[in-house]
């Protein structure tokens, strides 16, 4: 056992349900991982300077995976009841993150084993998966075979067939880019079953590359792409590979369905990799506006870059309470994930698309040079993130997912037929997660959304609160306006028809708004169920006063505005005029920013050291 499997183990033998006397403690894991990889503006396999390096030379980080491995990470890819160290969805959420913000490269490349895995772990083929979790506890990756040359995200039009024979089978056909489809050992493969094809014509398989003879299978050229240079994204093809009977995933015509499901928590956690970009991100613009004088004052005095990083740090907040809700829902409300994953999926790496955008402006030119400042990481970063929104769905994909569940999410809401302590358990970090029942994963949300339908309520409440509480007399008015937009939102919904060839263009602007109402829910429901709890010294300042609520809230309420306009209702002043009360808002929350920033913590709405520790 590696030594952070044993850190972990004493953790949970100290503390069965990690974090549950506090939520700080949900960094525990995060920082020993922290530690273990060392500080990566130093040397090292997963240094920032090494990374730069391997991404000008195309290179694979095999020293950063090597590492990784040694410390154990691979085993949180595997749930407990196959030998594995996952016993809850956020842990692996806070590692994915951790990885990702120092490399994103890296925590692409070796996190893939998990996305290979994760159809095995749902099919519950427990002799499979037993077979399974032994090669990745081996250190073995595994990539999984979906897309095709000319069909990409389109499953059912496959053209990789399986025909039976001899007991087994014999595939044959092309899969296209895959990540680690040359370096992987194991390939779980999405293959045609039934020669008519249809959601029963289509079976996984799990290939290992060292039973075939030679000549079944070829690897394709690595293909060269604008991010994430050093990922094995390349290509498998099989001509009549004999795979035996024990090689099929679950039951034959199973596929479909089981790729569906394990993509709902592929799709909750890869906003991991976002967070951690959005970190990395917001560090390097926040370090050059420090150090950066311009027409005799620091950068960061300016007003504009004093906005710019209020706001992407406010954006960052909300990102990451819509990120924990999606990891706890995995546990939590799981025949509802067909909703949480594609919201998840859609808005994070959207958002943080644009904060890596607009913290470019603030960086100016040395946001695009290669080898001037910083090693180069931002340029790096912004062009390796531009993956996270593509794959397991792209964005349009997750926006369809919605507009295909409008019927039933506006006739459902609000959901008012869910278990009392569901929605605890999904917002209060402090409450132990059941185990994952993967037979609830669910391809339709038959009750609605649970976490939009607590909004209205949440709404209400935090009302009653600000006429206590002055100081929430802004989160509450905004609160009850994002509430009234959803309302106005499942009207529209309700009214929405299909048309030939899919939905509407105006019902992807639903779907839009809807994404933010959902994580305005998010954002509600974790403020209320986590205020109480004890918070770090840099992070009790954004809690006590409602600060990051009513930042994100704003953020999101602007954002909605300009998804569906009109939705939010009259609007008081033009966008451009001076509001005092939002300038103050973000003078306060850029304090909590520098104060993490120079604290050498994560930026996070809990306190989380880095291995860097304070700036010098």
């Amino acid at each position: 056992m590696t030594a952070l499997t044993e850190r972990a183990t004493a953790a949970r033998e100290a503390d069965p349900v990690l974090g549950a006397a506090d939520p700080a403690l949900r960094w525990r894991l995060a920082e020993q991982l922290e530690t273990r990889l060392g500080d990566p503006s130093a040397a090292g396999p997963l240094s920032y300077a090494r990374a730069a390096a391997e991404d000008a030379a195309e290179e694979f980080p095999a020293a950063a995976c090597e590492l990784l491995g040694e410390l154990g990470v691979h085993h949180y890819y595997i749930p407990a009841e196959y030998g594995g160290a996952l016993t809850e969805f956020p842990q692996l959420l806070e590692i994915v993150r951790t990885i990702a913000r120092r490399d994103l490269t890296s925590a692409i490349g070796h996190g893939k084993t998990f996305l290979g895995a994760v159809c095995v772990w749902v099919a519950q083929d427990f002799e499979g998966a037993e077979r399974l979790a032994s090669l990745v506890r081996a250190g073995e990756p595994v990539s999984l075979g979906l897309t095709e040359r000319t069909h990409g995200s389109d499953l059912m039009a496959g053209e990789v067939v399986a025909e039976r024979a001899h007991g087994g089978y014999l595939v044959t056909g092309e899969k296209w880019l895959i990540n680690n489809a040359t370096r992987g050992r194991l390939v779980c493969l999405l293959a045609r079953t039934a020669a008519e094809g249809g959601p029963r014509g289509f079976s996984l398989f799990l290939v290992d590359k060292h039973a075939l003879p030679k000549g079944a299978y070829r690897t394709l050229p690595k293909v060269r792409t604008l991010g994430i240079r050093g990922a094995d994204i390349s290509g498998i093809a099989f001509d009549r590979a004999p795979v035996d009977a024990g090689a099929l995933v679950g039951r034959e015509g199973e596929g479909p369905e089981t790729v569906l499901k394990a993509l709902q928590i592929t799709r909750s956690l890869c906003t991991a990799l976002s967070l951690g970009a959005a970190d990395h991100g917001l560090r390097v613009a926040h370090a050059f506006a420090a150090e950066r004088e311009l027409y005799g004052r620091r950068l960061i005095d300016l007003p504009a870059a004093r906005r710019t990083l209020a706001e992407t740090y406010a954006d960052v907040l909300a990102m990451e309470a819509l990120s924990t809700v999606a990891a706890r829902s995995i546990h939590t409300l799981p025949d509802e994930l067909s909703v949480t994953s594609a919201v998840a999926k859609y808005l994070v790496p959207t958002v943080v698309d644009d904060v890596l955008t607009r913290l470019r402006g603030v960086l100016g030119a040395r946001a695009v040079l290669s080898d001037y400042y910083a090693d180069g990481r931002f340029q790096k970063l912004e062009r390796d993130h531009r993956i996270v929104g593509i794959f397991d769905g792209n964005t349009m994909v997750n926006l369809y997912a919605l507009t295909a569940q409008f019927r039933t999410l506006a006739r459902c809401h609000p959901v008012r037929d869910r278990e009392p302590d569901a929605l605890a358990d999904t917002y209060c970090y402090a409450r132990p997660l059941p185990r994952l029942s993967p037979g609830q994963l669910s391809l339709l949300a038959r009750r609605g959304s649970t976490v939009l339908g607590s909004l209205p309520t949440a709404a209400e409440v935090l009302g009653a609160q600000a006429s206590r509480r002055p100081e929430l007399a802004r989160a509450a008015a905004l609160a009850r306006t994002l509430a009234q937009a959803a309302e106005q939102l499942h009207t529209r919904m309700r009214a929405a028809r299909p048309v030939p060839g899919g939905a509407p263009v105006e019902s992807f602007d639903l779907a839009r708004g809807y994404s933010l109402c959902f994580a305005a829910a998010c954002c509600l429901g974790v403020w209320q169920h986590n205020r109480r709890l004890a918070h770090g010294p840099r992070t009790a300042a954004l809690w006590s006063s409602g600060l990051w609520l009513e930042a994100a809230l704003a953020r999101l309420a602007e954002r909605l505005e300009a998804a569906v306009p009109g939705v939010t209702g009259p609007q008081p002043r033009p966008p451009a005029a001076y509001d005092p009360d939002l300038e103050s808002l973000y003078e306060r929350l850029l304090g909590r920013l520098t104060e993490q920033y120079e604290a050498g913590e994560l930026f996070s709405l809990l306190s989380g050291r880095i291995a860097e520790g304070p700036p010098c």
